[in-house]
């Protein structure tokens, strides 16, 4: 925040959870380089103003951005697990476990996602927000992973599901198909041999 300014009143934490919304979704659908004050004003039907009031500069916004866009993404994946919880007995976890992971929509979504996940490591203060949040979307795949009775660590799963969809996305191939069918191997070698 910048020095002190909109401390902790109603008011201006709410715009500032505008702004963050904002700019996360310009990152979303635009990829970090679109991020600016600007942009994000103009995103959040705000002043110019707003963004240099409420954010000390453009790592605050991007930093600010990237928990927004962690946020998200773990109440995606909360929201697969209460599904998983619901359904008495669920019958492809690993398809479960691959849309946790995953952001909702179709394809070009998925696509738009990594593509931004990989722009981001261009952004330090973008990237540092990300990988701040990762505990926090580990826990809730761990919890899911129990949930569905899967034996493998939530990296492990997430590392396979990002390698999966990277290799689908440049050999035109079905990204969801191909991260769980990855997924399934996986599984399967991870089963103790008897």
């Amino acid at each position: 925040m910048a020095a002190g300014r909109a401390g902790g009143t109603a008011k201006g934490e709410r715009r500032r959870a505008e702004l963050a919304r904002a700019a996360a979704d310009l990152v979303r659908e635009e990829g970090p380089a679109a991020l600016s004050h600007r942009a994000v004003a103009a995103r959040a039907g705000l002043s110019l103003s707003a963004t240099t009031y409420y954010y000390a500069g453009l790592d605050d916004l991007a930093a600010a951005a990237g928990t927004a866009l962690v946020d998200d993404w773990v109440a995606h994946a909360e929201g697969a697990l209460r599904r998983a919880r619901g359904a008495a007995a669920t019958a492809d976890p690993a398809a479960v476990l691959v849309e946790a992971v995953l952001p909702p929509g179709d394809d070009a979504a998925v696509r738009a996602h990594y593509e931004q996940l990989l722009a981001a490591g261009r952004v330090p203060a973008l990237a540092a927000a990300l990988g701040d949040g990762r505990a926090r979307l580990d826990a809730v795949l761990t919890t899911l992973l129990a949930e569905l009775r899967l034996p493998v660590p939530a990296a492990v799963a997430i590392g396979v599901v990002d390698g999966a969809v990277v290799a689908a996305v440049s050999e035109g191939r079905d990204l969801r198909r191909t991260a769980r069918d990855l997924l399934l191997a996986v599984l399967a070698a991870a089963q103790p041999l008897r």
